[in-house]
């Protein structure tokens, strides 16, 4: 049985009495109180007050009240303290930090057919999680990075079998891997290396197509500023293996494909012409800065740490964000206008197929 609003109130002061340790203030003394609503809790300082209302005391009370509240509630980590004004009087009163969360824990989606699953589901919306959907309309660019094995291919594979049902793909598979495996069950062609030509051959031969995606932008713009409201028909980049694309290429034919993916990005969003870039790491060698900026569904998949998070999520500090163990488990942030900009916690989906692609 779910406790009740005051019995979670009276828990999580309690947990933040024995834990906060603020100059021996406590709620016994009056020095705070804990206010939960559907959304979130506040922790409301009674000021003036002999601790500091800083950033270090926001991530303090929230490494304490998301392993209290865990499995029952998930408390949503924030790059910042999270000042809200209160409805009040009382000067002492006035402000509060709040916390959100949503109610239990991230949990993986479990898809005994993939296909027939696919089929079934809603249009444009991808499944990522049980409480976590992505529109397709509302997403700019999608980047996933994890280390060696940590389930980036297997997740890549969801993603390309949820496309395939609304976007026309352009897919380069630099390592002729499980994505050129996948593509050739669905009758789409791969741009990948082979023994007769150059790598900075291939690569130009990545340059064209990006070079004509980047023209059907353009004509795409055209035909919106005189219809603003036409609807167009979903194309998506796929780049796998982002960083090792370009390593020991042509430094002119790097800079061009570094170039024609920035004007993509930037361009592609009202046009709905979409990225999809899946690496071991984003750094300023595999993407342009401004390249990860537009990006508004980051996943980060394997080893969380502030090392291996410092590209995608530059200020966020992964503690006390309870990540769960296993394969295909990492954090995952979504921006839009449907979605707070927090990270979760994340657990891609498991799935069956038919034609054993991995």
């Amino acid at each position: 049985m779910s406790q009740s609003k005051a019995e979670i109130e009276k828990y999580l002061l309690q947990s933040l009495n024995m834990a906060l340790n603020v100059q021996g203030e406590t709620s016994y003394t009056n020095s705070f109180a804990v206010k939960v609503e559907d959304e979130g809790f506040y922790f409301i300082p009674r000021l003036p007050a002999s601790y500091l209302i800083d950033e270090g005391l926001y991530q303090k009370i929230f490494i304490i009240a998301n392993a209290s509240l865990y499995p029952q509630y998930t408390v949503l980590k924030q790059n910042s303290a999270y000042f809200v004004p209160l409805d009040t009087e009382d000067i002492h009163t006035q402000r509060a930090l709040f916390f959100p969360w949503f109610k239990g824990i991230s949990k993986r989606l479990v898809i005994p057919n993939l296909t027939e699953f696919v089929q079934k589901n809603q249009e444009y919306k991808i499944p990522i999680m049980e409480n976590l959907s992505i529109d397709y309309n509302k997403t700019v660019g999608v980047v996933v990075a994890g280390n060696s094995g940590s389930g980036k291919s297997y997740f890549l594979t969801y993603l390309l079998e949820s496309l395939a049902k609304i976007s026309h793909l352009i897919i380069c598979d630099p390592k002729f891997d499980s994505p050129s495996r996948w593509a050739k069950t669905h009758h789409i062609s791969v741009i990948h290396p082979s023994n007769n030509r150059s790598k900075s051959d291939f690569v130009s031969e990545l340059n064209d197509s990006l070079s004509n995606v980047l023209n059907i932008i353009y004509e795409r713009q055209e035909i919106l500023f005189d219809n603003p409201n036409h609807e167009f028909e979903h194309l998506t980049v796929v780049i796998d293996e982002t960083l090792a694309l370009t390593e020991g290429v042509n430094k002119q034919i790097k800079e061009s494909f570094l170039s024609l993916l920035s004007s993509i990005a930037l361009l592609g969003r009202a046009t709905r012409c979409h990225l999809l870039l899946v690496s071991q790491r984003f750094d300023y060698n595999a993407v342009p800065v401004s390249v990860r900026e537009q990006m508004n569904v980051l996943v980060q998949i394997g080893n969380i740490n502030s090392k291996t998070i410092q590209f995608l999520f530059p200020d966020l500090d992964p503690s006390g964000i309870v990540i769960p163990i296993g394969k295909g488990t990492g954090l995952i942030q979504v921006i839009d206008n449907e979605h707070p900009f927090q990270v979760l916690p994340l657990l891609t989906p498991t799935f069956y197929t038919e034609q054993g692609i991995l």
